[in-house]
């Protein structure tokens, strides 16, 4: 792909400012109460969880940001991004913090971390409309509560739910764990508000839906701080009725089994709120000795009373006609009612990685039907014959959990014993079994990535992701974004040509 000069030339040292005029212009601007330059707080912001071993064992190798701002308000978002752009300071958008691909790595000296965390505000909770309208920091678990008062849900349930935060859920791209009947974020964005880089606010009106053009809500839906930063959000609610939902599990014998039952309950116009097929390895991680060395295949019904028995009627039938074990529905409710993990369950995860030396990381795909078992055993193979320390993975499996008419994801999980220092363990493991990954997914036609973003370490891919489509995504960038300041590195990878071009 040739180079064009109306993209954006790489950042480092493009800035007027030295360190100490920007934290001085930053609270000129907005105080020193929302500009932190904690030593400590920085070296925590200049990674997310895609680090996690290096960060809990104390090891920060890139650039530490220069400040981390906490606007109270879209003018003051406005404000300090027109200072920041007008500086050619790169900007690194932040709310909850949960991202998992290196989004919010900070690759650029001095680098600004924008945190939109104190702009938390529920702003409406519309009973008629039925719309919920939020500022960017607002925690989803915050919203569902609030929604659930008045009897209604967000339907969105991703496992971050008790600690994402809505700004953040839409940037990335999000779903949730009702997905199949509710949905991803995209589905359930009405409208939203964001700023461009030089400051210009932008609302995209609550509406139903329309026909006035392209729909402008994806250019900030997804845009993983590379576009714009988002600062309010309107999403859909629905009637939250738990009394009606219908737990369902099945063991079956294989994957190809599995993915069958799934195509034929979704492809048949039924839309249970959770389809999920789990491989052996990973049915066994979450459910031990009760599954037998078998596939599990998991279904929740939820909505009206009627529509959840026709529902969970026709996804008896469909297992009827094959082979398979059923499970309580007890245990299936149980345990599914504990999936989401807070800080309760990141502190337990930090300890056994510092206890044990062990760490599980996950790369999600999706492809076509008929795609999804080549992508899995093609993956399985690889990383057992061909990835040198196979050894040191203590558990390889996948799951999928959200369907579509066309097809539907898989979730590759695997665990390792870290037996090497902490800073070489991504590049050891991590990097390439998600190499294997990706390489699969998109040989065989599928996506690299289905919702947790590409973010700076699957930026490799954008060009083969997108193909031809990549120029429109280059020439967005070089539109909303001339000067290049908005988290470099993330969707458009740093190298010749960065945002455009060979690298």
């Amino acid at each position: 792909m040739s180079a064009d000069r109306r993209i954006p030339a790489p950042l480092p040292s493009r800035s007027d400012l030295s360190r100490a005029e920007l934290r001085a212009g930053l609270e000129a601007l907005l105080g020193a109460d929302a500009v932190d330059i904690d030593e400590q707080e920085l070296r925590r912001s200049s990674v997310d969880r895609y680090k996690k071993y290096q960060a809990v064992n104390g090891i920060f190798t890139a650039p530490i940001p220069a400040a981390i701002v906490r606007p109270r308000s879209t003018a003051e978002v406005s404000r300090v991004l027109a200072y920041l752009d007008a500086h050619r300071v790169n900007v690194v958008a932040r709310t909850g913090g949960t991202a998992t691909e290196g989004g919010l790595e900070t690759i650029v000296e001095d680098t600004v971390v924008l945190d939109g965390s104190a702009m938390n505000a529920i702003l409406s909770v519309d009973e008629t409309d039925m719309m919920a309208t939020v500022q960017c920091g607002t925690p989803l678990q915050v919203l569902e509560d609030a929604a659930r008062a008045k009897g209604l849900t967000t339907g969105h349930s991703p496992q971050s739910k008790p600690i994402a935060q809505l700004g953040g859920l839409v940037a990335t791209r999000s779903i949730g764990q009702f997905s199949t009947l509710y949905g991803g974020i995209e589905d359930l964005v009405v409208g939203l508000e964001a700023v461009l880089p030089d400051g210009t606010v932008c609302r995209v009106k609550n509406v139903p839906r329309r026909a006035a053009g392209p729909d402008i809500r994806h250019l900030a839906i997804g845009n993983e701080g590379a576009f714009c930063f988002i600062t309010e959000v309107t999403v859909e609610l629905f009637r939250y009725q738990p009394e009606n939902s219908v737990h369902l599990g099945y063991l079956v014998g294989d994957m190809a089994t599995g993915v069958e039952v799934l195509r034929e309950v979704v492809t048949a116009g039924y839309r249970p709120s959770v389809c999920r097929l789990y491989s052996e390895e990973d049915a066994r991680q979450h459910l031990g000795e009760h599954t037998r060395g078998k596939c599990l295949l998991v279904f929740v019904c939820d909505g009206p009373r009627p529509v959840v028995t026709v529902t969970a009627e026709a996804v008896e039938a469909v297992m009827r006609s094959r082979a398979h074990d059923r499970l309580d529905s007890a245990l299936i409710e149980a345990w599914f009612s504990d999936l989401n993990w807070g800080p309760e369950r990141l502190e337990a995860e930090t300890r056994k990685m510092l206890a044990e030396h062990w760490l599980g990381y996950t790369t999600e795909v999706s492809a076509r039907w008929s795609a999804v078992v080549p992508i899995y055993e093609a993956v399985m193979r690889r990383v057992r014959e061909e990835y040198p320390f196979a050894g040191d993975i203590t558990m390889l499996g996948a799951h999928s959990s959200h369907s579509y008419q066309t097809g539907t994801n898989l979730y590759f999980v695997y665990d390792y014993h870290i037996d090497c220092e902490p800073s070489e363990e991504l590049e050891k493991y991590h990097v390439p079994i998600n190499a294997i990954v990706v390489e699969e997914a998109l040989r065989h036609g599928g996506s690299m990535v289905h919702h947790h973003g590409i973010g700076k370490y699957r930026a490799a891919w954008s060009a083969e992701e997108h193909g031809s489509a990549y120029e429109l995504l280059r020439r967005v960038k070089a539109a909303l974004d001339p000067n290049g300041v908005m988290n470099a590195g993330t969707i458009f990878p740093i190298g010749p040509g960065w945002a455009g071009g060979e690298g």
